[in-house]
């Protein structure tokens, strides 16, 4: 997930930000918080648990919040995010990977 994030981010932000910045930034934030609890699930350790945790729970309310308003309001955004539609463009994948991963994340924590 994170490969693809960031890849397709970085394609859209160099090729058509200006016709929908607000979506590109939306994706380009997914995408670094993507590789930021990758990079802290391979660290391992409490300290980096507990950030995962947290970018999660903050990468669930941005899918609920964002596919909220994609669905309510869909000319707020011109282009799809990565978050649009809870996930549509990625087969719901945002929206069951900080769920899937908070509940990881608290099962590891017993171990």
């Amino acid at each position: 997930m994170s490969v693809g994030a960031v890849s397709r981010t970085a394609f859209e932000i160099s090729t058509k930000f200006d016709r929908a910045p607000l979506a590109y930034t939306l994706s380009g934030v997914a995408a670094v918080v993507y590789v930021f609890i990758t990079y802290t699930l391979v660290r391992g350790g409490e300290t980096a648990r507990k950030a995962a945790l947290v970018c999660c729970g903050g990468e669930l309310v941005g899918v609920l919040t964002v596919g909220t308003w994609t669905v309510v309001d869909p000319e707020a955004f011109p282009e799809a995010t990565v978050w649009s539609g809870f996930g549509w463009g990625y087969l719901f994948i945002p929206v069951l990977l900080p769920i899937t991963g908070m509940l990881w994340l608290r099962r590891s924590r017993r171990s």
